[in-house]
This record gives C-alpha cells, sequence and structure tokens, in this order.
C-alpha cells in the first residue's frame, strides 16, 4: 500500500481540491484526506503509478509538490538533517567569506562543491584558507546578523521530539554555527567540522578528521544503533551532494530546494513545501504540529 502526497508553499497554500481529486481518479485511489486547507492532503493507492513522474513534472509548474512512498513505516522515530540552506537559509561559510572580502569566490566554490562538482573535503579546505586572519568574533556576528531559520524547523523538530523522535543535525558546517542552531531548534544533538583558531584570529584551516558524506552516513548508523533502531526508522534531509549518503540509507531521504544534480537521484523531492513538509509526508495534520 502507498500514500500519495500533495502539497504547496505554506506562505501562499493553493492546493487546488479539484487537483486532487483528478489525481485520485486518475489512479484509483482511496478518498482523500486533507492535513490542511489549501495546503496539503493524500490519498492511498494500491499500486505505484507508472507515470508517477510524469505528473510530478506536470503538478510542479503549479507550485505542487507530489511524494509517492510506502504507507508503513512512514512515521519516522529520527531526523537527521543538515544545517546549511535546509535548516538555516544560508550557507555560513560564505557568509563569513562576506565578511572577510572574498564572498563572491566562496560561493561559487560552494555552489559547485554542493552539486557534486567538488571534492568536497578539498573545496572545504581551500574556501576555509580563505578566511585565514578573520577576527573570530565575526562568528558571533554572522550568526546574530546573516543568519535565518528555514521556515517550519521549529515546528518539524518539536513535533518530532514530542512524538518520542530523536533530532539530529549533522553538517559539513563548523560546530561555531550547529551548536547555536540546534540550541535554538531544540536538537537532541549536533555534529560538524571546526574552524581552527588561535589568540582570537581563524588560523585559515580546519580540524581533522572533516566531516563530509561518509561521515553523516556513520551518523545515522551510529546514532540509530545507540537508539536501538535502524537507519530504515529515521527521516533525512538536505540539499547537497554531500547529503546523498544519509538521504539514500535513510527510510525516507527527502531532498529540500535540492540542487538539481541531488534532486535527480532521490524520490522525495520537495521544491515548493518548507520544512513541514516532512511532517505532512509522515501523515502529521498541521492541527497536529507542535509551535
Amino acid at each position: 500500500m502507498y500514500v500519495v502526497t500533495l502539497l504547496t508553499n505554506p506562505a501562499a497554500p493553493s492546493l487546488d481540491p479539484v487537483l486532487v481529486e483528478s489525481l485520485r481518479n486518475a489512479w484509483g485511489g482511496g478518498e482523500a484526506v486533507w492535513l490542511s486547507p489549501d495546503e496539503a492532503a493524500e490519498f492511498a493507492l494500491d499500486v505505484m503509478p507508472r507515470n508517477r513522474w510524469e505528473v510530478w513534472t506536470e503538478v510542479q509548474g503549479l507550485g505542487v509538490d507530489l511524494v509517492v512512498q510506502l504507507a508503513e513505516g512512514r512515521r519516522k522515530r529520527m531526523l537527521l538533517a543538515d544545517m546549511d540552506s535546509t535548516m538555516i537559509q544560508q550557507e555560513c561559510i560564505d557568509e563569513l567569506a562576506d565578511e572577510a572580502g572574498v564572498g563572491a569566490h566562496v560561493k561559487d566554490i560552494t555552489a559547485r562543491a554542493m552539486n557534486g562538482e567538488l571534492d568536497f573535503e578539498g573545496a572545504l579546505i581551500e574556501r576555509v584558507g580563505l578566511l585565514k586572519g578573520l577576527d573570530e568574533a565575526v562568528i558571533a556576528k554572522v550568526l546574530a546578523e546573516r543568519i535565518t531559520f528555514m521556515p517550519g524547523g521549529r515546528e518539524l523538530v518539536a513535533t518530532m521530539r514530542a512524538g518520542g523522535g530523536y533530532a539530529a543535525l549533522v553538517s559539513g558546517g563548523f560546530t561555531a554555527f550547529t551548536a547555536n542552531v540546534a540550541g535554538v531548534l531544540g536538537f537532541d544533538e549536533n555534529r560538524a567540522n571546526t574552524l581552527l583558531a588561535e589568540n582570537g584570529v581563524l588560523t585559515g584551516d580546519v580540524g581533522r578528521p572533516i566531516l563530509g558524506r561518509e561521515a553523516k552516513v556513520e551518523a545515522l548508523e551510529q546514532i540509530t544503533a545507540r537508539l536501538g533502531i535502524s537507519p530504515a526508522d529515521a527521516i533525512a534531509v538536505g540539499d547537497g551532494a554531500n547529503d546523498l549518503g544519509m538521504l539514500g540509507l535513510a527510510g525516507t531521504g527527502v531532498a529540500l530546494h535540492a540542487k538539481p544534480s541531488v534532486a535527480e537521484q532521490c524520490d522525495v523531492r520537495i521544491n515548493h513545501g518548507d520544512l513541514t513538509a516532512l511532517l505532512f509526508l509522515q501523515g502529521y495534520a498541521r492541527q497536529d504540529f507542535i509551535r
């Protein structure tokens, strides 16, 4: 048994009941259940539609995200989330680079690395090297003035934890940021790389080993083993090439506003919804969200 979920941007909900009913009838689905008026609906299905991706492409043009997944086990017991451009709306290293006067150059490297065009570890070392000599106090300035949270993040973490779930923030970024973001959003733990500094100034290097794609996979395996659950019991969310390992291993891997080369490798793609989409995918109605 499968579940089809359709959802839109909650800032401008526009899910047409006619679209939901038309698709339900075309695919022979069960009765539609509205998880949030004008925003999210779902219906059951016996078989995976052969034209799923053709329909997905059509409804994307209408501002609608479409996900078809197995019904059994979709309510997860763990959240594993990337930070940059996922739980927050920025790339922290790009913001630091802006302060260092090398923003445009670093932003280009970041985009290519997240798209899978560059080796993540090498690209990180190169970018951090360009921060050499930057006052460590700039980190607090960037956190206060430049970092904004992705809509729906607080509800996602709070709702899953209220249901007994565990939330881990695992980033290829830096602990100076993940500690703050994890604390504000209510994550149980966070892992990231360490920016090295001496006498209050960044050295232009990062602690080893570098946390990249494989480290995110290891984090998923280690944390689920510690909790006595399996990776199939987790939902993971990210946007970059270094997230693909954990997205593939988790029971549900969500490519959120991801780079095209990343999204095309994932079955669950959210381009219009925000982080609350991960709750709708698990069958939560908006009235069940913890705020």
